[in-house]
């Protein structure tokens, strides 16, 4: 039952995608050139839901769909670390004009190409496994 719960607000979660835009190649393009709100408007809520969703889950203790506490492990904060890693997501982002969020989105809409996004993902996923501990940490 869960995992019908899990593919219908996944489902909703991609129709809310495309309809606002958030999928569109052109806003994402826009974004970039800091031509149009449209875009940070999105981020700028969906952080904003974000955190007041963690200060909330923090303050009344609430559990996980499994009944288990939510637990937030605080992060070394690593200037370099995130500075590659956002760079990187950020080429990405900017050679297939999608964030990962949509890929799914996009391939539901019928957007074909995107498929070399998603095995792209798949692949560096892969990788990221194998060289993670290679890797600065």
């Amino acid at each position: 039952m869960r995992t019908l719960i899990y593919l219908a607000i996944g489902i909703l979660f991609g129709i809310t995608m495309f309809k606002s835009e958030a999928a569109s190649w052109f806003r994402i393009y826009e974004m970039f050139k800091f031509e149009s709100f449209h875009m940070y408007g999105i981020i700028g809520s969906a952080l904003v839901i974000g955190i007041i969703v963690i200060q909330c889950i923090k303050r009344f203790n609430i559990k996980s769909f499994y009944g288990e506490k939510i637990i937030f492990n605080s992060k070394k904060n690593s200037f370099s670390n995130y500075t590659i890693g956002g760079i990187i997501f950020g080429l990405g982002w900017a050679l297939a004009g999608a964030c990962p969020g949509p890929m799914f989105t996009l391939l539901g809409a019928g957007y074909l190409p995107i498929l070399i996004v998603i095995a792209s993902s798949i692949i560096g996923t892969f990788l990221y496994g194998i060289l993670k501990d290679k890797l600065p940490h």
